[in-house]
């Protein structure tokens, strides 16, 4: 097991929503702040190669978590961005923490990665039994290379790179800005607009049968750091909670905590993007011990408090 506090670590995306908790993680663990380094995209370009070599350089650890991110609709819409920014970043950090002697590469992949159809609760092994859902793949095929890449550095060098698979993450500090929001924050922001503008209805992309697995981001900055702890192999691993939930019983469920019944409006021109998505979490429980501890009613109820007292 490594002991974290003994370490100098590098977390990319460590300013943004998921990373944030895994620093605060860290903190949480004794972990110096002097001993943690989140580089900046605006100071620090990790598509390129010798910015990459520049922040890895004396540092132990390195949790990648950066990535040119949104939801369907920002992935839809920029698949170019969401390619060549995810993989570019990838291919880079990994490269270039191996020839820095980092100890351990810890790599965060995503939900996207697997394809389209899989039988439900998804496994690890499933992973390549088809192409992803279309209006994700070029996000999710950038992070699937990230897992291609750790895997052949492991074989050729013996690296220390391992793959994490993250479900559906919600919680506070995520991104509201519709044009690039997952589906809790953008619905949690229609409905409270919708309610302070007494508009009465709001529009939701597809169907609502749908379903999707949720969880909560601070158990899986949790996760994260568990694997970082005690992880050491080339196969990937879910990072989840094994529930589903319809999105058009989330947005009931949200509806009720947020104290407002608006018309829902579907528009079934729109995709619903994979037809369902709940993880087998027994490898992540099994090789490290990680098990969510918060409800979903619960950390919906913190994201949505989180998002109305930032609005006041």
């Amino acid at each position: 097991m490594i002991n974290l506090k003994d370490k100098k670590i590098l977390v990319t995306g460590g300013a943004g929503f998921l990373g944030s908790f895994v620093v605060e993680r860290l903190l949480a663990r004794g972990v110096p702040k002097n001993h943690i380094t989140v580089p900046l995209s605006k100071n620090d370009d990790l598509r390129k190669a010798e910015v990459c070599r520049r922040v890895v350089k004396g540092h132990e650890i390195v949790i990648h978590v950066a990535a040119s991110v949104g939801g369907l609709r920002f992935v839809k819409d920029h698949p170019a961005e969401a390619f060549y920014d995810s993989a570019a970043m990838a291919i880079n950090m990994i490269d270039e923490s191996y020839r820095a002697g980092v100890e351990k590469f810890v790599g965060i992949g995503s939900v996207c990665e697997y394809p389209k159809f899989v039988p439900l609760p998804f496994k690890e092994e499933n992973l390549w039994d088809g192409y992803p859902e279309p209006d994700n793949a070029a996000y999710g095929l950038a992070k699937k290379m990230m897992l291609v890449q750790s895997q052949a550095y492991r074989e050729q060098y013996g690296f220390n790179a391992i793959h994490l698979l993250m479900v559906n993450l919600y919680g506070p500090r995520d991104n509201f800005d519709l044009m690039r929001s997952h589906v809790i924050p953008a619905l949690i922001r229609k409905v409270y607009e919708a309610k302070k503008n007494k508009t009465g209805f709001i529009e939701i992309w597809g169907t609502g049968i749908a379903s999707r697995e949720f969880l909560y981001a601070d158990d899986a900055a949790e996760g994260i750091l568990l694997a970082t702890e005690k992880y050491n192999k080339s196969e990937p691993v879910n990072i989840g909670r094994n529930d589903e939930l319809l999105i058009k019983d989330l947005i009931q469920i949200m509806c009720r905590l947020m104290d407002y019944n608006p018309e829902i409006r579907w528009d079934a021109t729109r995709p619903d993007g994979q037809p369902k998505r709940r993880f087998d979490v027994s490898r992540a429980e099994k090789e490290f011990g990680f098990k969510a501890q918060t409800g979903f009613e619960e950390g919906l109820k913190k994201t949505i408090d989180w998002y109305i007292n930032i609005q006041k």
